[in-house]
This record gives structure tokens, C-alpha cells and sequence, in this order.
């Protein structure tokens, strides 16, 4: 698993508790009270989001983390056609989700999707989703290195095209 951050959302991220925190002082109490209030309204949409709209990727991420590949690949699966079928909120991640990294979230499922199929012994399907996942994210340098460690371990080098 691989978390790589987009700077520039948690810069807007802080601005919107600043300024959610201007607005509660402005119209209903202290700056103290109105920034931990901020805080808190903030971190809450931050737990909810989470939680509720990417579920099947964190269910994936749960199966994965306790070795049960099969039922990772399947989440991520589910996780992967959400997102395909509402993009603005994968786009739009770091204001919709709250969401700090620089990978979408349909290039995760794809990505651990394939290593998860590489686990299971299943290269012939972990090459098709890196694949994929380069076809939809061209400078994807996750799928590319995953790519190429296949390659490097098939001994024949059948299949082999350039990353």
C-alpha cells in the first residue's frame, strides 16, 4: 500500500477550517470556541466521508491487510466501478472525500487489485491490471514498477513489452 499526498489539497483542506472557523465567529461565538468547533465539524464530515462513500476500497484494504487476497480483489473490484460511475467524486476527491492523496482512488483499485492477484499466483491477471491501470493512468510509476517486477521474474520474458 502506497499513500503519495497532493500538498496543494491539504493547503485547502486547512483553509477550509480556517475559514469555517471565520464564519462560526463571525455569526455565533469566540475565535476558540469557533475553531474547535471548526475542528470538530471538520474532522466528523472527515470520519463519515471516509467511511461511508470509498467503503468497498476500505474493505478491500481490510482484506488485504489480513491476507484474504481473494475477497481484496473482489472489493476492490466493487470499489473500482463506483468510482468509474461517479468520477466527479473521485476527481474531486480532496473536497468531496476530504482526501489528501495524489492517487485516485480508481487507479488504487486497479493497481491493488493486480497485486493482489500477483499474490494469489495469478500473473496472467495481475499483467492485465497493471495494464489496464496504465491504459486509464499512463504515468502510473506504481504499475509500471509492478510491471516490471513480473517481467523480471518471468524467466522466459513471454509477454514482455516496454513500460
Amino acid at each position: 500500500m502506497v499513500h503519495r499526498i497532493a500538498w496543494l489539497s491539504i493547503f485547502l483542506q486547512l483553509l477550509s477550517i480556517f475559514i469555517l472557523a471565520e464564519v462560526f465567529h463571525v455569526f455565533i461565538i469566540s475565535y476558540n470556541s469557533a475553531l474547535n468547533l471548526a475542528l470538530c465539524v471538520y474532522l466528523s464530515a472527515f470520519f463519515l466521508l471516509r467511511n461511508l462513500v470509498p467503503r468497498n476500497h476500505r474493505k478491500g484494504v481490510r482484506a488485504f491487510k489480513a491476507g484474504d487476497y481473494l475477497q481484496a480483489i473482489a472489493e476492490f473490484d466493487k470499489s473500482y466501478e463506483f468510482f468509474t460511475r461517479h468520477p466527479w467524486i473521485d476527481r474531486y476527491r480532496f473536497l468531496v472525500l476530504l482526501s489528501s492523496s495524489r492517487i485516485s482512488y480508481t487507479e488504487m483499485a486497479l493497481i491493488n487489485a493486480a497485486y493482489c492477484y500477483a499474490q494469489v499466483g495469478d500473473g496472467q491477471k495481475a499483467v492485465e491490471f497493471y495494464k489496464k491501470t496504465l491504459h486509464q493512468f499512463p504515468d502510473s510509476e506504481i504499475a509500471k514498477g509492478g510491471l516490471n517486477m513480473i517481467y523480471a521474474l518471468n524467466p522466459d520474458g513471454s509477454n514482455r513489452q516496454d513500460v
